[in-house]
């Protein structure tokens, strides 16, 4: 189980780094990835109690009450759990920058920051396609992502189906629209035991470095490091609506994104449909689609003269949301998933 210390240092993945230098790079890196991957900057983030992860007891039954008589007893009862390990992965790369070339700049450490803008790029690039699609199966040096957490819409081949929408797409032109619920008993990101939360940045200073050629020349050298797993404690507080055939959005029966949106949130167990206050919550619900998913939501809404999808705010920021639930943009949601059995 999470112990009350996890509990209190959970927040979300922005939030742990903006803490660790408030006036430094490291802030403003992560300015930079949450603009690039929001679903980086919305998770939040758990120390596992695990030196290479995270172990977690999970429900998998409740117990069953009895009515009693009087004069008799009734029997013991209990529910029923399972111990689940998660894993992290750990994502690293080396910026070399030729210090002639930093040199002519004369701008110091802000030029060397410029040219490692292309390596943040990818390893958030990276972080979103792992924290969607990463399969240990096939990937054993990543960590498990939801896709293979929620792989079919059959009840009888997983219990977890029962929040996989089926929106009838065949082939391989399908993409998701994902409902997740971030918090410390239902969904959350990992870092390793004992180590630092989230994005690293290390300017290791100037060193020879060595071209392909194998010549030797001067440079400057930052190591980028970022350790993340997930956990899904609760598997009932993520909902995929899975097989949107995006091929068919702009036909003459397009599937109704809005009606899947509407059933979609009625599949968590306890989040409130409307956002109402004092209702209750098992954490912070976000929606997550990509750029054609994102921009047929609109029309789609625009079409009907829809109510339900408005301008609202989410962390101080102003966001689209879906009764209440704010919508976010995450391009690595890809549009070439094989349809869901």
């Amino acid at each position: 189980m999470i112990s009350s210390r996890t509990e209190l240092v959970a927040m979300a993945e922005a939030d742990w780094l903006a803490r660790l230098e408030p006036k430094g790079a490291v802030a403003t890196i992560i300015n930079l990835l949450s603009k690039t991957n929001e679903v980086l900057q919305d998770m939040l983030t758990v120390e596992g109690n695990l030196p290479t992860g995270h172990q977690t007891t999970v429900r998998t039954g409740l117990p069953s009450a009895v009515w009693r008589q009087l004069n008799y007893g009734v029997p013991k009862a209990k529910s029923t759990t399972a111990t689940i390990i998660d894993g992290c992965g750990m994502l690293e790369v080396y910026s070399e920058v030729d210090k002639g070339l930093a040199t002519l700049n004369d701008h110091g450490t802000d030029f060397l920051f410029s040219e490692d803008i292309a390596f943040l790029e990818a390893m958030s690039q990276q972080m979103a396609d792992t924290l969607f699609y990463g399969d240990t199966s096939l990937h054993p040096e990543r960590f498990l992502g939801l896709a293979p957490r929620y792989p079919s819409v059959n009840p009888a081949t997983a219990q977890n189906a029962a929040n996989v929408i089926d929106m009838g797409g065949t082939g391989s032109t399908n993409t998701s629209l994902w409902i997740v619920v971030w918090g410390p008993h239902t969904v959350h990101g990992i870092f390793p035991k004992g180590s630092k939360a989230g994005f690293q940045r290390q300017y290791m200073g100037q060193k020879t470095l060595t071209d392909p050629q194998g010549n030797l020349y001067e440079g400057y050298r930052t190591h980028y490091k970022w350790d993340m797993g997930l956990t899904v404690r609760d598997w009932r507080y993520v909902v995929r609506l899975a097989n949107i055939d995006v091929t068919t959005l702009s036909g003459g029966t397009p599937p109704d994104l809005i009606k899947a949106l509407i059933r979609g949130l009625h599949r968590l167990p306890t989040q409130p449909m409307g956002g109402a206050k004092g209702a209750p919550t098992m954490g912070s619900t976000v929606i997550y689609c990509n750029r054609t998913i994102r921009s047929w939501l609109d029309i789609q809404a625009e079409a009907k003269s829809n109510l339900l999808l408005t301008m609202g705010e989410f962390a101080g920021k102003p966001a689209t949301t879906f009764r209440g639930v704010p919508i976010r943009t995450c391009d690595a949601i890809v549009n070439t998933e094989a349809r869901l059995v």
